[in-house]
C-alpha cells in the first residue's frame, strides 16, 4: 500500500497476521439506477418505477484481504432505513463470527456512526481481536469497497424497477455473490484505489 498511514497499517497487519478489512456503507432504493441498455431498433426502453414514494435499504459491507494477499473475503448485511452506530455494531458482531480466533485490522472512514461515543466504547472493548484505522477525511477513492458498490449498481442493479424492497434482494445477492466468487475483482478494486500487496 503506497499511502504512508495505510502502508504502516499493512505492515502491522502482516506482523500480527491480521486480516485487512475495508468497510463502508451504501444504500439502494426502489429508484432505479439508470444505465444504457440494448433494445430492438425503434423501441426505446422504458423504465416504470414507483415514483416519489420509494424506500431505501442500507448495505454495510466489508472487503477483506489476508495479511499475505493470498485470500479475499466479502461480507455484507442489509437492513431497511439508514445505518447508525447500533446497526454498525451489529454488523461488526456478525463480522467477528467470521474471523474466530483471528485478528482484524479494520479500515473505514470518519462517518458519524464510526466515531460516536457508543461506537468508541464498543471498539475499546474489542481490542483483543480488532484494530481500527481511519481513512483520511473524505477519501472514498482510497477505499476499495467503494468499487464494489459501483460495480454491483451498474450491473445487477442497473435499470431494476422494484415494486418493493423485497424485489431488490435477488439482484443485491446476485451481485455480491458474483464479487465473492471472483477474488480477482477484489484485487482489481484494491489496485483501483492505488493500493497493492
Amino acid at each position: 500500500m503506497e499511502d504512508t498511514a495505510l502502508g504502516a497499517a499493512k505492515k502491522n497487519a502482516r506482523r500480527r497476521r491480521a486480516w485487512i478489512v475495508f468497510a463502508d456503507e451504501s444504500g439502494v432504493s426502489q429508484q432505479p439506477v439508470v444505465r444504457r441498455t440494448w433494445a430492438p431498433r425503434g423501441e426505446t426502453p422504458v423504465l416504470i418505477h414507483t415514483g416519489r414514494n420509494w424506500h431505501r435499504r442500507s448495505v454495510a459491507g466489508a472487503l477483506a484481504f489476508r495479511w499475505d494477499g493470498r485470500r479475499t473475503r466479502f461480507f455484507f448485511q442489509t437492513r431497511e432505513g439508514n445505518d447508525n452506530d447500533i446497526a454498525l455494531i451489529a454488523f461488526l458482531r456478525a463480522l467477528r463470527r467470521h474471523f474466530l480466533r483471528q485478528r482484524v485490522l479494520l479500515i473505514w472512514d470518519g462517518l458519524r456512526g464510526h466515531t460516536s461515543r457508543v461506537m468508541a466504547a464498543y471498539l475499546a472493548r474489542q481490542r483483543a481481536w480488532l484494530t481500527v484505522e481511519r481513512l483520511p477525511g473524505y477519501a472514498p477513492d482510497l477505499n476499495p469497497i467503494e468499487q464494489v458498490w459501483g460495480n454491483v449498481k451498474t450491473r445487477e442493479l442497473a435499470n431494476v424497477c422494484a415494486l418493493d424492497l423485497a424485489g431488490l434482494r435477488p439482484p443485491i445477492h446476485a451481485g455480491f455473490g458474483r464479487v465473492r466468487r471472483q477474488p480477482q475483482l477484489a484485487f482489481a478494486f484494491l489496485r483501483h484505489a492505488g493500493l497493492a500487496f
